[in-house]
């Protein structure tokens, strides 16, 4: 099983491959998608997802896990234009016919650290310490795709991680 992790943002989305061999997550391939600053939105939104449908048919997961959808009161505008980069991934997803689940940043982090309110710092060195990573993952961006997957390694699977 393959497990796609996603941390989706306008400027970077941040994606991390799983695949779940003897019970264990193995890193297949991590990486960002970029879209252009200075472009409409429009162009933005398609290069996410022309660059979540490459990660798609090249990996083949069979899972997309993805970060919930948060709005900060003070910041609006910001979880609006995230909602076009999470709107794209789910549709790339639904085309390739991969079911999505999504999560609370709160409860990946918790899966991990046991603590929901970890900083980005402690959340890659769980990351580079579950899948045995000889160095930290970044951008943040990357890690917290990874940790996504991770979660939900361990809730879909319903493990004890």
């Amino acid at each position: 099983m393959r497990i796609l992790g996603i941390d989706p943002g306008l400027n970077t989305t941040g994606y991390g491959v799983l695949e779940i061999t003897a019970g264990r997550p193995k890193l297949v391939e991590a990486g960002i998608v970029r879209s252009h600053r200075g472009a409409g939105l429009a162009l933005r939104i398609r290069e996410i997802y022309d660059g979540v449908n490459e990660v798609i048919e090249s990996l083949q997961p069979d899972a997309l896990a993805l970060e919930k959808l948060y709005a900060h009161y003070d910041r609006p505008t910001t979880a609006i234009l995230m909602g076009h980069a999470r709107g794209v991934i789910c549709l790339a997803a639904a085309v390739a016919g991969i079911p999505v689940s999504d999560y609370a940043a709160t409860q990946v982090k918790k899966t991990l650290t046991g603590n929901g309110r970890a900083p980005k710092s402690q959340i890659q060195q769980a990351i580079q310490r579950e899948l045995q990573l000889a160095t930290l993952p970044e951008p943040a961006d990357v890690a917290d795709a990874l940790a996504i997957a991770f979660c939900h390694f361990c809730t879909a699977g319903k493990l004890n991680c």
